[in-house]
């Protein structure tokens, strides 16, 4: 069996389009790689921004969806780490966030990584995490220099209640490594919460997904600022053996899913949590040169009839 090599996406929910593509692209320096539609539900946006090069492990993306606010709770995603180079780094976030007007926590050490918590304007839960284990791949018009430029996603944290369920799917279906343990302030009281940390092949945050048990909180309502789903990386040819390895353990799942610029096997582990499984190809130059990702509506094959009438329905982001 072929590991999981990290994170491949995160894909949240935002109500407010426009303010998203300003936040993500000016704020954070993030490129628009695809723009794209939901293709569940074309009418909305499925956004996609990433690094220079649209590597696979560095995507955040969202689908528009016009919802209320998020209501916070357990069973779900509710922090996304967004890896960077260094120290220094770290502190020029903290100028550039004071020079455009965005609050953010104390720098602080989290599980030995030096960490500053924020938010989009929607409040979606961010985290600038001090970790260079991955190199990066910048994007050279970005906004931000390209030293200080993000890296990709990690580590990711979910909040459960209980936490035995998730663990045994996390270590004896997906072949993820419990490495550590370390607590945070809890979110239902003055007290500290257990976070466990587990691994996937590869180094760093990027390969950590970080599970937070918090038995008193209600559970969460999906909505704008939340987190819709979180995807796992393989290599194209291990497709077809973990299709067969959930089907194994008697895990209901989508099946395959061909989303055209990947492959992809949707799930809930125990807590509700959705998970996907997505392969890194064929990757999101299959339609446009990487010189000019993003910069026109991008259908796969089987919307492409539906060009006209799928435009026509959709706001202008700019």
């Amino acid at each position: 069996m072929q590991p999981l090599h990290g994170f491949h996406h995160l894909t949240a929910i935002t109500a407010d389009v426009r303010k998203n593509h300003a936040f993500y692209t000016a704020t954070l320096g993030l490129r628009l790689v695809k723009k794209s539609v939901n293709q569940d539900d074309v009418s909305a946006y499925h956004l996609f921004y990433s690094d220079g090069h649209a590597s696979p492990g560095t995507d955040i993306t969202f689908f528009d969806w016009p919802l209320p606010r998020e209501r916070r709770g357990t069973h779900s995603i509710v922090r996304t780490g967004f890896r960077i180079g260094s120290e220094g780094s770290l502190r020029w976030w903290v100028a550039h966030f004071e020079r455009v007007g965005v609050r953010t926590s104390a720098l602080a050490e989290r599980d030995g990584r030096l960490t500053m918590d924020f938010e989009d304007p929607e409040g979606q839960r961010l985290s600038l995490v001090v970790d260079a284990a991955r190199p990066s791949r910048p994007w050279e018009k970005s906004p931000i220099p390209v030293a200080h430029q993000v890296h990709g996603l990690g580590p990711i944290l979910i909040s459960v209640p209980e936490l035995a369920p998730t663990e045994n799917v996390l270590v004896k279906v997906l072949g993820m490594n419990p490495v550590r343990r370390y607590t945070m302030p809890s979110a239902s009281s003055a007290g500290e919460s257990p976070v466990h940390v587990f691994a996937m092949s590869g180094e760093g945050a990027a390969s950590e997904l970080h599970v937070v048990v918090e038995p008193d909180l209600p559970p969460a309502g999906q909505g704008a600022g939340g987190v819709h789903h979180v995807a796992f990386r393989i290599p194209d040819n291990a497709y077809d053996e973990w299709n067969d390895r959930l089907r194994s353990f008697g895990i209901p799942s989508s099946g395959p899913v061909d989303r055209f610029y990947f492959r992809s096997l949707y799930f809930r582990e125990p807590n509700g949590v959705l998970f996907e499984i997505a392969t890194d190809g064929p990757g999101f130059t299959a339609d446009e040169p990487l010189e000019t990702l993003g910069e026109r509506l991008a259908l796969p094959p089987f919307l492409e009839r539906r060009r006209k009438e799928i435009e026509a329905r959709l706001q202008p982001i700019v």
